[in-house]
């Protein structure tokens, strides 16, 4: 006898079977091996190493009916057996012995029959739906049992391999049929719904498929009518292709799709339509798609900023040093730098020139009187009239992710009920914040870390102290006359001339003539006063070529006044030195002014009189200096007792404040308490504090241009404010007597020695 172990096979008695030849031990089965008989034992679960417990109690036993020449071996299952004393050879072979169990035979004939025939009829209307019924018909009419039936269909059945052999372990007839009944009828159940279900799948993904075929052909057959009329375009169809095109963040495609799916179905004759088309035109002409950080080229830069801009080289310095650090990066990098100068020092026009040297594209945006935060951050939609901020609007002018932007007039930001639109520009200008930056028109977030920002200012004392601490602040110095006369010869003048169509040939303007119009018409750090008078004198000498009255102008310095009329008046030193007068040094937006401070007594009651629209830290600053002078001489106490003291600064009409009038005051009191007069070409600047220490003051460099531009030889300043020297131009230096002072003693000694 053959035992031959199985796993997840239903076996019943009274079914045949067929098998391959190689699933039993190896030349065990033959041609003479018909008749012999099989045990079959039912695995608990396949293992590589078995043992007699991992076997199940009851197995079946048939015998070999027939063995053809392909390999196929017939057996006809006879009875259930209980197993017993099973032993594992090691060379695989499995022994055992069996004892028959007989079978319940509780279930009448004519019933199993009827069961039978009831099921095989609703197996082949099962399976009618199906393309494989037409074979297993053939297959079905051949069944002769329930058991046949179970055993036939065992492997589709939805049971466990233990439910399974409950089956062949049941003694009971009935019982086994009925079970197996339920596993058939549960099986076409379930195979009934699943295909139901991939039939209902099918259809679905059919529907899917030919939806998006048809819309590729409508698609295609669209694109094909766009291009033959361009004209016709929709607006719809126009913003599909620019959203698929414009490679924005998910978050701003997702946005964007909703906008337009809304405008599909308002119309064009909504009162939204127009605000729609407006955010989707605003969203789609922005650049989203991060641009090749280009080679910086640090030769080619500095020669452009030479180029474009004379002097200023601390200026360039530190653009290169920007420029040298982005190249090693590789990307945006570096501190926001803020330009801080008087006007006309050239603080925008360098960020062409960094625009130009980096190949970016350049825009700038004036800040200037913005009081509403929303002109930051831009309004939300749901106002009427919505627009976005003037940064993004800058963003889709430049046509660019990463232009080199120019914030003008930080310092001239104001803040109402509006809001702080200082306080807006802090998430802009903050590399750690502005790569998500959020405009409300927008609501979607915009990287900005790879713009390169530049801020302009005409001071630093009105931008508020956060705002201050994200940028770097680069001085432009004012320029000096020499400086003024080469931008006049190699920018101004060549520019003027071609904006007016003036040849090279038909005007000439001599060296002494440019040096004449720097020197008496103009009276600013900067240049923008010097170009205006370039543009007069090229307007006049276009006249006179027009009417032909002279085919080739020369200008010279006598010639200066009949183009350019009576130059300004400009503040010089005293010719005729008095008491009481001294010269001091002003700071203004346009650059540095001298001023005279004047004291005079009158006969009084001790009152103090100061005239000249002074501002509150001047009429401290005048106190500060009655009280000095009067501890100086205690001798001249009556003097201002008896008398009203009048201190006046001109011009009248002017307004005058600041901290750097100090020790000009307390020299002015002392000479006149003294009746000394001083010499009319000192000048000095400098703040005064009650102990007598002179402190430090701003804007020297400018201060000393205005000293040497009005005729003053020696100049007093703070000792602390030395340091600023460096910034002051070395032709400034040369016609100046510069004296560091630190106490209002060593200003006396110097002043009445």
């Amino acid at each position: 006898m053959i035992t031959l172990p199985i796993s997840d096979l239903l076996l019943l008695p009274g079914v045949t079977f067929f098998f391959k030849k190689d699933v039993f031990p190896s030349g065990e089965i033959t041609a003479e091996s018909v008749g012999e008989d099989i045990l079959f034992i039912m695995e608990k679960e396949e293992k590589e190493q078995m043992t007699p417990d991992d076997f199940y109690p009851i197995g079946v036993i048939g015998a070999i009916d027939s063995v053809d020449d392909e390999g196929n071996v017939r057996v006809k299952v006879r009875e259930r057996v209980q197993i017993s004393d099973i032993e594992l050879e090691k060379d695989g072979v499995i022994t055992a012995d069996a004892s028959i169990l007989p079978d319940v035979d509780d279930f009448p004939k004519e019933e199993a029959k009827a069961l039978f025939e009831k099921m095989k009829q609703d197996i082949l209307r099962f399976i009618k739906g199906f393309p494989w019924g037409v074979w297993a018909r053939g297959v079905i009419l051949h069944w002769k049992n329930v058991e046949e039936i179970g055993c036939a269909l065992s492997s589709y059945f939805n049971i466990t391999w233990e439910e399974k052999y409950g089956i062949i372990e049941t003694d009971s007839k009935r019982e086994r049929c009925k079970k197996i009944e339920e596993a058939v009828y549960e099986f076409m159940e379930v195979f009934q719904v699943g295909e139901e279900a991939e039939e209902a799948q099918k259809e679905i993904h059919e529907q899917v498929y030919r939806e998006s075929a048809i819309k590729k052909q409508i698609e295609l057959l669209q694109q094909q009518l766009d291009e033959m009329h361009p004209e016709n375009i929709s607006d719809v169809r126009k913003f599909e292709t620019k959203i698929a095109q414009s490679g924005m963040n998910e978050e701003a495609r997702k946005e964007a799709e909703k906008v337009l799916n809304r405008m599909k179905q308002e119309g064009k004759d909504s009162h939204e339509y127009g605000m729609l088309y407006d955010y989707l035109d605003f969203v789609t002409s922005l650049s989203w798609k991060t641009e090749e950080q280009t080679e910086v080229n640090l030769q080619e830069a500095e020669g452009i900023l030479d180029e474009d801009h004379y002097g200023l080289k601390k200026v360039k310095d530190r653009i290169i040093q920007q420029l040298a650090v982005m190249a090693l990066n590789k990307k945006q990098s570096g501190s926001i730098l803020l330009f801080v100068g008087a006007p006309g020092t050239g603080k925008t026009s360098i960020g062409q020139s960094i625009a130009k040297a980096l190949h970016r594209e350049y825009v700038r945006i004036s800040l200037g009187g913005i009081r509403d935060e929303a002109e930051i951050r831009g309004h939300r939609r749901t106002y009427v009239g919505a627009m976005p901020g003037r940064i993004m609007e800058g963003m889709k002018r430049s046509k660019a992710q990463n232009p080199v932007m120019v914030l003008d007039e930080v310092d001239k930001l104001a803040k109402d009920y509006g809001g702080d639109p200082a306080s807006a520009l802090l998430e802009v200008l903050d590399p750690e914040q502005n790569y998500s930056f959020t405009d409300h028109y927008m609501n979607v977030p915009y990287d900005l870390s790879n713009v390169f920002f530049v801020c302009t200012a005409n001071s630093t004392d009105t931008i508020p102290e956060p705002l201050l601490n994200r940028m770097e602040v680069i001085q432009f110095p004012g320029y000096t006359p020499v400086e003024k006369f080469h931008i006049a010869r190699k920018h101004l003048l060549p520019k003027a001339m071609k904006a007016m169509g003036i040849k090279a040939q038909n005007l000439k303007v001599t060296d002494g003539a440019l040096e004449k119009v720097i020197a008496e018409y103009t009276a600013e750090s900067g240049v923008r006063g010097l170009k205006k008078q370039i543009d007069v004198l090229c307007r006049h000498a276009a006249v006179k070529l027009v009417k032909g009255e002279q085919k080739s102008i020369t200008v010279n310095e006598k010639r200066v006044q009949e183009f350019l009329g009576q130059g300004i008046i400009h503040d010089t030193i005293l010719k005729h030195p008095q008491p009481g007068v001294m010269t001091g040094l002003a700071w203004t937006s346009a650059g540095g002014e001298i001023l005279f401070i004047e004291t005079s007594f009158t006969k009084g009651s001790g009152k103090i009189i100061i005239t000249g629209q002074l501002g509150d830290v001047m009429k401290e600053s005048a106190q500060i200096a009655i009280t000095l002078v009067k501890k100086r001489y205690p001798d001249k106490a009556d003097l201002f007792k008896e008398n009203d003291l009048h201190i006046h600064v001109p011009s009248g009409a002017v307004p005058k404040d600041g901290p750097s009038a100090g020790i000009t005051l307390v020299t002015a009191l002392t000479s006149l308490v003294t009746d000394t007069p001083i010499n009319p070409e000192y000048a000095m600047t400098g703040e005064v504090s009650l102990r007598g220490g002179v402190m430090p003051i701003g804007g020297l460099p400018e201060k000393l241009m205005a000293a040497q531009r009005a005729g003053i030889k020696k100049v007093l300043i703070p000792a602390e404010n030395e340091r600023d020297l460096e910034e002051v131009a070395e032709e400034v230096k040369e016609k100046l007597e510069i004296v560091p002072v630190e106490t209002v003693e060593q200003v006396m000694k110097l002043v009445f020695a």
